[in-house]
């Protein structure tokens, strides 16, 4: 009995270590990774269709009237989006499809695809995450005392998601990751969904 795939949306504060723990899971598993559209120009060496997918900007506006887009904003005059029916496809296909975004793309996913499974990424602590910011070496005094404060900002949104997993470490955030998507490829309205759909089709042949 072939079953849906899952969209799993992961994102949570700057810091916690959400995009290290994305791509550790990919490694491990067969899932499927969304690529973001977006209008900004190209940096060097990205690749249309593997980092990003390059639009113009009559392009993208095109695909927002036509809700081409699961989730969309716009960003120091550029816009950023995650198509659809791409997604779409891969879970019809029996893939999981990761998506890593920021909270508030998340929140808008979970507007439009309220069967997602939502999980926050958060770290061990607040002076463990201004650590990890602190040691990108990127940040000025200034940007730091932001950051720091939108992460605090950005932990009240929890309450939006499924499930929080604390990124101790890489490898146990990625098996609590797994363990979650296992659970939920177990429960009673998903697998009930399946069976029905298979019964269906015993039916009409």
């Amino acid at each position: 009995m072939k079953t849906k795939g899952l969209l799993i949306v992961i994102s949570g504060p700057s810091g916690a270590g959400k995009g290290t723990v994305c791509k550790a899971l990919l490694e491990k598993n067969d899932f499927w990774i969304s690529v973001s559209a977006t209008t900004r120009e190209p940096r060097d060496g990205e690749i249309d269709g593997v980092n990003y997918y390059f639009l113009t900007r009559d392009d993208f506006q095109s695909k927002i009237k036509s809700k081409d887009f699961l989730e969309y904003a716009e960003v120091y005059g550029n816009y950023y989006g995650t198509p659809k029916k791409s997604a779409l496809d891969a879970m019809n296909l029996g893939k999981d499809v990761i998506l890593e975004i920021d909270i508030q793309g998340a929140l808008k996913v979970k507007e439009n695809y309220h069967e997602g499974v939502f999980i926050f990424i958060l770290p061990p602590s607040m002076e463990e995450l201004k650590h990890r910011i602190i040691n990108r070496g990127s940040e000025t005094k200034e940007s730091l005392v932001t950051r720091f404060k939108s992460a605090y900002k950005e932990i009240n949104y929890i309450s939006k998601y499924n499930y929080a997993v604390v990124n101790d470490t890489v490898e146990d955030a990625v098996k609590k990751i797994e363990s979650i998507i296992i659970a939920e490829k177990c429960r009673v309205d998903k697998v009930e969904s399946e069976i029905l759909k298979s019964k269906e089709g015993i039916i009409h042949e």
